[in-house]
This record gives C-alpha cells, structure tokens and sequence, in this order.
C-alpha cells in the first residue's frame, strides 16, 4: 500500500475577489477528525487511520510566493508519498502539479470547478487562482486535462480549450454520458469546491448557481481508474461557510480521494 501524506496550503494571495481560502487546512481537519463522522470511505475502507499529517506548507504571502510550493511538495514526492493537499485558492495547483510532474513525467489531470481556469493573465496577474491550468498546459507536463462542472466559459477561455484539446464538459445537470474517466498517466485531481451548487457549498468565494451535487462528484471519482499520486481541494472560504457545512463537504471528498490513493 503506497504512503499517503496530508498537507495543507495555505495560501490565498492570489485570489481575485475574497480572501479566505488560506484559513481552509485546519478548519478542514479539525471536521475531518470530528467525532460526528468516522474514518471511512463509503467503501467501508480506514481512509484515516495510516495517512500522515505532515503540515502545512510554507510560501511568502505574495502572488509569485506560491511557486514556493513547488519545492515543498516536490520534498513529500520524493520521501514516496501520494499526496493529498487541502485549502489555498486555485492558483496551489500550478505549483503543486509541476512537482508532481517532475517527478512522474507528463500527467493527467481531472478537474472539478465551476471556472475554466484558463485565463491566459487574469487581472494582469499570470499567477492568479483564475489562471492555473494555462499555466500548466503552456509548460508542457499536461498529457490529458479533463473538466467537470464547468459554467463560466468566456471566449478567451474557449481559445485555450481549442488549442490545446482540453475535454471541458460544461454543466447541464448530469455527468456526460460519453465521460470517459480511465487515465493512462500519472493522475492528479483538483477539486475546487465551487464547482458544487452553492446550496450544498455556501463556504466559498465565488457562489455560481446551476453546479454539481455532492454526489455527481462522488460518482465521477468512483468512475475514475487511473493511478492517483496527488490531489488537491481548494477554494474553501471557512469565512463564508455555514455551521461547517462546506468543511463537511471537503471531509467527505477527501475521503473519497484517499480511498482512490489506496487502490
């Protein structure tokens, strides 16, 4: 069974509109040790009991301060840990995921959001939460982007996805009947928490009505077959969430994700 580590990144610099995400890892742990729940996946598998809480990451507070994570994660890699990464605003995942392309090669990356991502330099600012997966395609260690949940495409966006073959499901309601979620490469998941309707996810920045339930998540993971050797959750505002209902939601699709880590 390969080593899990949990870590998380607390860091919001870059985000856009409200600051928050940072405060995420602890809040984010303290539910997912919580007596109202208890260590296992739905598959009734410990997820819990041999992972090992490594901390936080440490980055300056600054827009160009996330690529400090690069090198941090790319320390958990190299000790063999599979890694899972809580809280921070969208733009950990540009440095998190060049890490774990170092040290596995090109990866695959399947995505959950209600925002593309795409932007080429969102607000004059290339490291922005908006802009990660340009980032990450224009370096070259994307072998296979998929999207889900996706409901706020704009035409500079739309751009990226045509040049560089990007599967972008836009959201109607129901995962796409054609979704083909069997990854070749080294994969790495991104769920940012906002790709959920507002009404199950209050605790984030930006509210876009019209997203996924817990549970078209939560089948799309079960769907997946594919190596998992990261993943992130992000975009959590404990700010903004109400009585922790949103900071359940992440407990739950960690979960879940670790249980893909031990498969």
């Amino acid at each position: 069974m390969s080593k899990v580590a949990l870590v998380g990144a607390p860091h919001d610099a870059n985000s856009s509109f409200l600051r928050g995400p940072a405060m995420a890892p602890d809040v984010i742990r303290r539910v997912l040790h919580s007596d109202s729940g208890n260590a296992y996946s739905e598959s009734v598998r410990d997820v819990l009991s041999d992972i090992e809480d490594l901390g936080d990451f440490s980055a300056a507070d600054t827009t160009n301060g996330v690529m400090e994570l690069r090198p941090a994660m790319a320390k958990v890699l190299s000790q063999g840990f599979r890694v899972l990464s809580l809280g921070g605003d969208h733009a950990v995942t540009h440095p998190l995921a060049l890490a774990v392309a170092d040290q596995f090669g090109p990866i695959d990356i399947l995505h959950f959001d209600a925002h593309g991502d795409l932007y080429p330099n969102f607000d004059n600012n290339p490291y922005s939460h908006a802009s990660p997966f340009a980032r990450l395609l224009e370096s070259g260690c994307v072998n296979r982007l998929v999207q889900l949940g996706i409901r706020t495409l704009t035409p500079e966006q739309n751009a990226v996805i045509e040049e560089y073959g990007v599967e972008t499901h836009q959201w109607r309601g129901e995962l796409p009947v054609d979704l083909r979620l069997r990854f070749e490469k080294p994969l790495y998941i991104s769920i940012d928490i906002d790709a959920l309707d507002p009404a199950f996810a209050p605790g984030v920045s930006h509210h876009e009505p019209g997203g996924m339930t817990v549970r078209d998540i939560l089948n799309a993971l079960d769907a997946v077959e594919a190596t998992v050797v990261a993943a992130d959750i992000v975009e959590y505002n404990p700010q903004r969430d109400l009585h922790d209902m949103t900071a359940a939601v992440c407990t739950k699709l960690a979960k879940a994700i670790l249980d893909l880590m031990h498969r």
